[in-house]
């Protein structure tokens, strides 16, 4: 069975080198993996998101999920499974961005935006939903530009998705103000 995982991953990320990758695309994905590096964009899409008294609530919900998701993920699970970078493994794979010293499994940044987007859909609904826009194209990037499987890839999307959902449950269960103060009448 992870024999042949291994073998789809490797065939995967050559078909994509091989007869996906066009200027077009390169310049796009390139783009949204640099976006997604560090969850940057998603801890500051929870910070402007405290900003205000009508969205704090989803701000302090977002940045909590990604806290919780990120240490499961790449302080928790990386260090469990070990795996190595896919151009350390498939000759003839090219990478597009600079190789990166951490482990490949799960995907930090798929982890990272699906633990947003989640986050996001739950406190905005259909306007937090938005957020699976960039989501999904960080998290495609990252095979496209060849420094993750695609079993790492859907590895960090579910590990943030279910890590997410928990955390989210348990923050309206327990923290039950809307962190916004109320002035006095």
């Amino acid at each position: 069975m992870i024999e042949a995982i291994q073998n789809f991953d490797a065939s995967a990320l050559l078909y994509i080198q091989d007869f996906l990758r066009t200027p077009f695309l390169t310049s796009l994905l390139v783009l949204f993996s640099k976006i997604g590096n560090n969850g940057l964009v998603w801890i500051l899409t929870g910070v402007i998101l405290l900003i205000f008294r009508k969205t704090r609530r989803g701000g302090f919900d977002l940045l909590i999920c990604l806290l919780s998701a990120y240490i499961i993920n790449d302080l928790l699970i990386k260090f469990l499974v070990c795996r190595a970078r896919p151009y350390d493994t498939i000759e003839g794979l090219t990478t597009l961005v600079a190789p990166l010293s951490s482990y490949s499994f799960p995907s930090g940044h798929a982890n990272s935006s699906f633990a947003a987007a989640i986050a996001l859909t739950l406190a905005f609904g259909q306007k937090g939903a938005l957020a699976y826009i960039p989501a999904v194209l960080i998290a495609v990037s990252r095979c496209y530009v060849g420094v993750h499987y695609p079993s790492d890839v859907f590895a960090g999307m579910l590990v943030g998705t279910l890590v997410s959902l928990a955390v989210y449950k348990l923050l309206r269960k327990y923290i039950k103000t809307d962190l916004v103060r109320k002035k006095n009448a």
